[in-house]
């Protein structure tokens, strides 16, 4: 490597992908505000999945209930979700990240993926990759370049929409320092909550502390990574070995509340019975159980238990109804398993943020 070329991480992230997908099919819906979420049918129970810039200027954001989004954006194009036609796009997209000249691409979902790249001019080959995929697809992608994967990441952020953004150890705290930790990649919100609670409230405090501060909070290996994380450190190298998923899950949003305890179990061992299918297909046991309620109106929570590793569905199916005799008597509208499974190398698996589980 010459002394002017170094290793960059580029971070290709789709700018609104699903909408941009869906108006590419109906190019009408160019500048309209577009939602994609459930059925396309705001009157019943379903999430929005993604929305396009012009919806989300009313307040609109995946996650959000579809009838509150209608009521937000009452001239907005609701859209079903529609996988495969994602799908599609999203390997026409992966194509042709793999074909830029010396990239390793490792893929983390259907709209992103890292490139790990050589050049003196990070810039120059990210307004490249992104004039590929506009060619190749016809969708348009943000570039964060970086030292580090979470650099990367955390930067892509800051060239939305189209742009380029550059983030290293040089600019690091200047440009997050003051932000709230929250917008770091991997911390949510019971986590920055739970910093707040130590004090830390920042990038920059975060970026401060010892790594064994943390670790009374969250753990002996949690604990480091979040003091890394507030430094925008961790890894450098791009991974693009397959990505194996940690775990299955299905779940359900009910047109008509649960109520009764019974029609609760059947449709936990409903889901459960699709989630095995999965897992059995995959071939692994399963070390660790999860169950999503979110109770009527809209209050969810979340039970997991670490089980000791086994085939045995009988074994699965016990622990399961464990967790389902938690669930509280009160109105159900939506329920959700998850089965982890254990991982050909669970090493690697720590070095970025897992995007798997609830």
């Amino acid at each position: 490597m010459s002394a002017d070329r170094r290793r960059w991480v580029l971070h290709v992230d789709l700018d609104q992908f699903i909408a941009a997908v869906e108006v590419l099919r109906r190019p009408e819906l160019a500048g309209k505000p577009v939602i994609v979420g459930g059925r396309g049918d705001p009157t019943e129970r379903a999430v929005v999945s993604t929305a396009s810039y012009e919806a989300r200027e009313f307040g609109v954001g995946s996650g959000m209930p579809l009838r509150i989004a209608a009521r937000k954006v009452p001239d907005a194009v609701i859209l079903p979700v529609d996988a495969e036609a994602y799908t599609v796009a999203s390997e026409q997209v992966m194509s042709a990240l793999r074909a830029q000249p010396g990239a390793t691409v490792q893929v983390l979902g259907w709209d992103e993926a890292f490139l790990g790249i050589e050049t003196d001019d990070p810039e120059a080959y990210a307004r490249s990759v992104q004039a590929a995929v506009l060619e190749r697809t016809a969708l348009h992608c943000s570039v964060g370049i970086g030292d580090t994967l979470v650099r990367a990441k955390v930067a892509t952020g800051f060239g939305k929409p189209r742009g380029v953004f550059r983030l290293t150890a040089e600019n690091w705290l200047d440009v997050m320092g003051a932000r709230p930790t929250i917008d770091l990649w991997g911390v949510g919100s019971k986590i920055s909550k739970r910093l707040a609670g130590l004090g830390i409230r920042t990038v920059a405090e975060l970026a401060a502390v010892e790594d064994e501060d943390l670790v009374a909070e969250f753990g002996p290996r949690m604990g480091p990574w979040y003091a890394q994380l507030g430094r925008g450190e961790g890894a450098t190298v791009v991974d693009d070995t397959p990505w194996v998923a940690r775990g299955h899950s299905r779940e359900t949003t009910y047109q008509q509340n649960l109520v009764e305890r019974v029609a609760v179990e059947a449709a936990a061992l409903e889901l459960l019975a699709q989630v095995l299918e999965d897992v059995a297909a995959d071939g692994r046991p399963v070390v660790g159980l999860g169950l999503k309620v979110r109770y009527a109106p809209f209050i969810t929570k979340t039970f997991t238990k670490k089980i000791a590793s086994t085939f045995d569905r009988e074994t699965v199916l016990a622990k399961t109804m464990e967790l389902v005799e938690k669930i509280e008597d009160r109105p159900i509208r939506l329920l959700g398993v998850r089965a982890e499974m254990a991982m050909p190398d669970d090493a690697r698996q720590g070095h970025t943020p897992t995007r798997g589980g609830w």
